[in-house]
């Protein structure tokens, strides 16, 4: 409580202009800024940058603390939002590695495994084939609403169906086609 009644008291004084009492407050919050970051998963060099962001955050509003209201939770709620801040940029930065054995010790996930494009194009093929089969207002619907991607509305402006019929149309086709699908790889094919 104590720090709560210094920096409470600082704070103040710095608001009425007393320039030593505001260096004293921005050095006194220092530890404390460092402490949030650090409990929000702030490390290293980071931690330096969230204290300078915070200091320069209390700077801007300073004019808009209260006095009366606690000066500790009002100073930690603006190092907690600096230090989200920081982990977002850090977040979005790409990391360069330099680990020469890591590229010899992984395989390339970009290139397919031997077979695996005959088997993509073996499941397109029996796909295509399913919806081929399924009855004309089922396929349309597969077609407009599922491989096209148009809305209900304008699957219903090109079939000259209701947008109720394209529903069920489309739930029985689904239904059919996850049965035919499932039934193929029973079976060994898909």
């Amino acid at each position: 409580m104590v720090l709560e009644e210094t920096l409470s008291a600082t704070m103040a004084a710095a608001q009425t202009g007393d320039a030593e009492a505001y260096r004293t407050l921005l050095r006194d919050c220092m530890p404390v800024i460092a402490a949030a970051a650090r409990s929000k998963g702030v490390r290293g060099e980071a931690v330096e940058d969230v204290v300078q962001e915070t200091l320069m955050t209390v700077h801007r509003a300073r004019g808009s603390y209260d006095p009366a209201r606690p000066f500790l939770p009002w100073l930690r709620a603006i190092a907690q939002r600096r230090a989200i801040d920081a982990l977002r940029r850090d977040g979005r930065r790409p990391r360069e590695v330099d680990d020469p054995i890591a590229y010899e010790a992984h395989p390339d996930d970009g290139l397919p495994e031997a077979g695996q494009g005959l088997e993509a194009r073996e499941r397109e093929a029996r796909l295509a084939q399913a919806v081929a089969a399924l009855p004309r207002g089922q396929r349309q619907a597969v077609e407009q609403l599922g491989l096209r991607e148009h809305s209900l509305a304008e699957a219903s402006a090109l079939t000259g169906r209701s947008t109720g019929a394209l529903k069920v149309n489309l739930h029985r086709a689904l239904k059919t086609l996850r049965a035919a699908l499932a039934k193929d790889r029973e079976d060994g094919h898909v």
